[in-house]
């Protein structure tokens, strides 16, 4: 029953809303964490990046099926920006999941017969007040809060970035997330579609990432963070491809 885990049918929801933490790390501390088929997605030729996806969902539902057939989550996900050259010679690209959390375990559940995301289920607390939004979990260690109102927001300190246009390239999502299946020399290609995909920069007020902070990166700094809101979303069936 494996071949369950490789998206055998498109997936709807739509974002009521979707943060997007990136951390620029120095390329080779990042490139043992890749399989062979793909390469590092990477800037200035010394950065590579790990994103932090924090997505509030509602009415996740296999495509095509009603509304209220769906089921409301909030998903955080680990990625790494990539890179993969298709059979066609194709070049794309895309994300390579290290590690995804949900605040429910039904989702955990089917997520992990439907997806190779290895899903895990945690505590999250997601609360606003004012202009300020906190997503925290414990068992996460996770603790993070921004400002997604302010207008004038400037890249952080440590940003490699000269401006926001170049952070924008990576932002996340990517159209693409890779699987790699290693000893059937398979590559699994899942492909996203949105409309109105428009990130607004935000101010960090706080960012303390268990899961960052436990892989103990030599050279690690936060390069942008980006919000975007009221997005439908949906995700293509996978298309499994032999690599060389």
């Amino acid at each position: 029953m494996k071949f369950l885990k490789n998206h055998p049918f498109a997936v709807e929801a739509y974002f009521e809303n979707s943060i997007v933490l990136s951390y620029a790390v120095a390329k080779n501390e990042l490139k043992d964490l890749i399989p062979e088929c793909l390469e590092l997605d990477v800037f200035d030729n010394k950065w590579a990046f790990v994103t932090l996806a924090m997505v509030n969902s509602k009415d996740l539902r296999p495509k095509g099926f009603p509304s209220f057939l769906g089921s409301d989550f909030f998903l955080i996900g680990y990625r790494i920006f990539v890179r993969y050259i298709n059979k066609k010679g194709k070049r794309l690209r895309g994300l390579y999941i290290l590690k995804s959390e949900t605040n429910k375990m039904k989702m955990s559940f089917l997520g992990n017969i439907f997806t190779h995301y290895n899903y895990t289920t945690t505590d999250i607390n997601y609360s606003k007040k004012d202009d300020n939004l906190s997503i925290c979990s414990k068992k996460s260690d996770l603790d993070i809060l921004i400002n997604s109102s302010k207008l004038d927001v400037e890249l952080p300190q440590t940003s490699p970035f000269n401006d926001w246009k170049e952070a924008r390239r990576f932002a996340g999502p990517l159209p693409f997330t890779f699987t790699y299946n290693q000893e059937k020399k398979e590559v699994l290609i899942i492909e996203g579609v949105r409309q109105n995909w428009k990130p607004q920069p935000i101010q960090v007020l706080k960012v303390d990432v268990g899961f960052v902070n436990n892989k103990n990166f030599n050279e690690i700094h936060l390069a942008n963070a980006f919000m975007v809101s009221s997005i439908p979303y949906y995700w293509k069936k996978g298309i499994v491809e032999r690599w060389k």
